[in-house]
């Protein structure tokens, strides 16, 4: 096996051992890891919107931010750099979390999702690769949203600074008033509730995203690499992810293969087609998936940095305009976005085109 090859294959064991470990020290069922949920719960933990069962700083998220920026820092890949169309990134952030939302989860919880058994995430990324496909497409016509620009040295530290106080913010739990509560919500029950203790939850973010950032894991790129030069380094990652928690799950009791009964799911197969079909569009269009935002801005990219920043409001839209889905199945209004967002991204596409 090739050294490069070893580097990816070790950051997927990582993370996929760590996905099973936080799910046995209180994460909920195959969300181990979850870049758009935990997303969501800090965009209900800074008050964004008031779901109370998703309200929780996760660390996860900060640290897989702090420890793509450790590696950047540690190889001199730190590069700030951006203003390649930032407003249209932090637009297709909003959609990417949308279509994440209507699924529940992010490719990496699709991944976890079918390693326990959901087969409701097969559908899933069955859309997800037409929504890839589709980007493609883009991408042949000569999509492009414009060259990154070198930006100042503190421009690229402004994601990981805000990671840092949510870190703070986390570990010290300020309470301004407390009758209204606030500034931090937690939740009381739900899956907000269910976490892994804090050090557990930030080594585990640490460790993710320090590999992540060496790898450059990324499960839309891989699938994009596989389509458009037949390249299968990327998906090499997800593959050992699987590997590695279908084991655990087996080895701790948690396999349950089916389309119902699965934790934090629905069995509304044409939604989580179309959902993870825009997430998979939208995420070619970005550049990559919500993982790979999460590196690319603790490695300094600003760009990255308002996609995320994108990712966190379109949580807090998706649960005040009532767009999430629940176990329950999916609202009308989660339908009529997701096929607002997929037009939308298509016109993207279509206006970006460099020969436009």
């Amino acid at each position: 096996m090739k050294r490069e090859n070893l580097l990816i294959w070790a950051a997927g064991l990582v993370v996929g051992l760590f996905a099973v470990i936080l799910v046995v020290f209180g994460n909920p069922l195959n969300m181990g890891f979850c870049i758009a949920c935990f997303e969501r719960d800090i965009a209900g933990a800074l008050g964004l919107h008031r779901a109370a069962v998703v309200q929780y700083l996760r660390p996860e998220i900060i640290g897989i931010v702090l420890g793509a920026l450790c590696a950047a820092l540690c190889f001199g890949e730190f590069r700030p750099e951006g203003g390649s169309s930032p407003a249209t990134r932090f637009i297709l952030g909003m959609f990417v979390m949308i279509g994440a939302l209507v699924f529940l989860g992010c490719p990496l919880r699709m991944i976890l999702r079918l390693a326990g058994g959901d087969l409701n995430a097969v559908i899933a990324l069955i859309g997800f690769i037409c929504g890839i496909t589709l980007g493609v497409v883009f991408l042949k016509m000569g999509y492009n949203l414009g060259r990154s620009q070198e930006q100042r040295k503190v421009d690229g530290w402004m994601l990981p600074g805000i990671m840092i106080a949510l870190l703070l913010l986390l570990l010290f739990k300020p309470v301004f008033n407390p009758e209204a509560g606030g500034p931090i919500f937690f939740s009381k029950e739900g899956p907000g509730a269910q976490h892994a203790i804090i050090i557990l939850s930030l080594i585990a973010g640490l460790l993710g995203g320090f590999l992540a950032q060496r790898a450059r894991l990324c499960l839309a790129g891989g699938i994009r690499d596989l389509i458009l030069i037949g390249d299968s380094y990327l998906v090499q990652g997800f593959i050992a992810i699987f590997i590695v928690t279908l084991i655990g799950n087996l080895a701790i009791g948690k396999f349950n293969l089916g389309f119902v009964d699965q934790p934090i799911a629905h069995p509304e197969h044409v939604w989580n087609f179309l959902g993870m079909m825009l997430l998979g569009l939208g995420s070619i269009l970005l550049g990559g998936c919500p993982l790979r935002q999460l590196v690319l801005a603790g490695g300094g990219n600003t760009d990255s940095a308002l996609a995320v920043l994108g990712m966190i409001i379109g949580a807090a839209i998706s649960h005040n305009f009532m767009l999430a889905a629940s176990p329950k199945g999916v609202t009308i209004y989660g339908k009529i976005a997701v096929i607002l967002g997929l037009i939308i991204a298509c016109a993207i596409g279509l206006l970006n085109r460099e020969r436009y």
